[in-house]
């Protein structure tokens, strides 16, 4: 049983505490530099990479989110993720979770809310616009998948149905596990900080493997126009990058400042770095869409509807495992959590490079951000509360 000071956890950061409102203040601030300056966003959205004429990278976004990504992997400690094994029960549980269950889970539950239940409200008719896959260029009127080549403001773009839009946002979502937060959820629910650090560790890593072969899979499954090089690309751009370059300057440091001073004032700094960067690129987000989503609110509501249900649904099934393999609640509570929580920075950065910034696929993944604090702190106590389910 935990007691003293483990009883008093809180989080310490101004940012972390407040998530949720810096996240409703950057979408009041970003529609309103919509409406100030609305070819801002738009104008930072072509400041690209091109491949073969089609724009793949923002740099914009591409350096705000490189800075949301590496204070993740800095954090990363690879001794532990190689000792990880001895971890056994929980480890699986994670693994299983979130590349077994999770993706198909939001699949499902995405297509039948968003696809059936809430077409209506979206609209069965209304349209989005969204990038031409890099690589591909055919002619105006073709077919790709549910899209057609359009000519958008003398660009070739794709317009698919808005709730497909939607949906690939979700999809984003459900194939990317885990984020930073993860350790607050499981330091405020009195987890295994260590175990729940090595599993963020391995689920980053898996991601490297696994992240674009399912998100190939599943938006070509769902018929939406993505090609594999694409999101393959996304993962070495926005998790391989940051991971290499967290490894080494993590292990420059220590050597040169100490473990100490690295834990203690290196990594102090860069919190609110990473919520600074990711609240950056969501008044970016908002400022594009801010058209539609004072034309219609509850564009925020259709969404959040299939993402909370997927968060309460994996939570219930990995506490539920975790209960059933008799794992310490320590053990259990975040291996639940980081089945439940979304790695929303790179699914944001996959949703902006794949469809661009001021797709419903991108509008989708910061839906996620929006939600995912007051949802998860919500576990956070129901977790808590439910210490006793775990006593042997």
């Amino acid at each position: 049983m935990n007691t003293g000071t483990e009883n008093e956890r809180k989080m310490t950061s101004l940012f972390e505490r407040y998530l949720t409102v810096w996240v409703g203040l950057c979408i009041i601030g970003g529609i309103l530099l919509g409406k100030i300056a609305p070819d801002l966003a738009k104008t930072l959205d072509g400041m690209s990479i091109n491949i073969n004429g089609a724009p793949v990278v923002s740099i914009p976004i591409a350096i705000c989110l490189f800075f949301m990504m590496y204070p993740i992997m800095v954090k990363i400690d690879f001794a532990s993720v190689i000792k990880a094994g001895k971890s056994g029960k929980p480890v699986f549980l994670t693994l299983f979770l979130n590349w077994c269950i999770k993706p198909f889970t939001m699949y499902a539950i995405a297509l039948f809310f968003l696809g059936f239940l809430l077409k209506s409200f979206i609209g069965a008719e209304a349209m989005d616009f969204v990038k031409m896959p890099f690589g591909l260029d055919l002619p105006v009127g073709a077919q790709h998948g549910a899209g057609i080549v359009v000519l958008q403001d003398g660009i070739k773009m794709l317009q698919i149905p808005l709730w497909r839009s939607y949906f690939a946002g979700c999809i984003l979502l459900g194939i990317a596990p885990c984020t930073a937060m993860v350790l607050v959820w499981g330091y405020l629910s009195r987890g295994n900080d260590g175990l729940t650090l090595v599993m963020v560790a391995l689920n980053s890593l898996t991601m490297l493997v696994l992240y674009g072969v399912l998100g190939g899979f599943l938006l070509g499954v769902g018929k939406l126009p993505i090609p594999w090089q694409a999101l393959l690309l996304s993962v070495a751009i926005y998790v391989a990058l940051p991971l290499v370059a967290g490894f080494f300057s993590r292990k420059w440091i220590i050597k040169a400042k100490g473990e100490t001073w690295f834990k203690e004032k290196f990594l102090g700094v860069l919190t609110p770095v990473t919520i600074s960067a990711l609240l950056l690129t969501l008044i970016l987000l908002f400022s594009f869409k801010g058209e539609v989503i004072t034309e219609n609110p509850l564009t925020i509501l259709w969404i959040a509807i299939p993402l909370f249900i997927q968060t309460i649904l994996i939570f219930a099934i990995g506490y539920a495992a975790a209960k059933f393999l008799k794992l310490r609640y320590e053990d259990a509570a975040p291996a639940a959590m980081i089945g439940a929580s979304n790695h929303f920075e790179v699914a944001i950065a996959t949703a902006v490079m794949l469809f661009g910034l001021s797709s419903g696929a991108a509008l989708a993944t910061v839906v996620g951000v929006l939600i995912e604090v007051p949802v998860m702190l919500m576990l956070v106590g129901f977790c808590k509360k439910t210490t006793h389910w775990f006593k042997n």
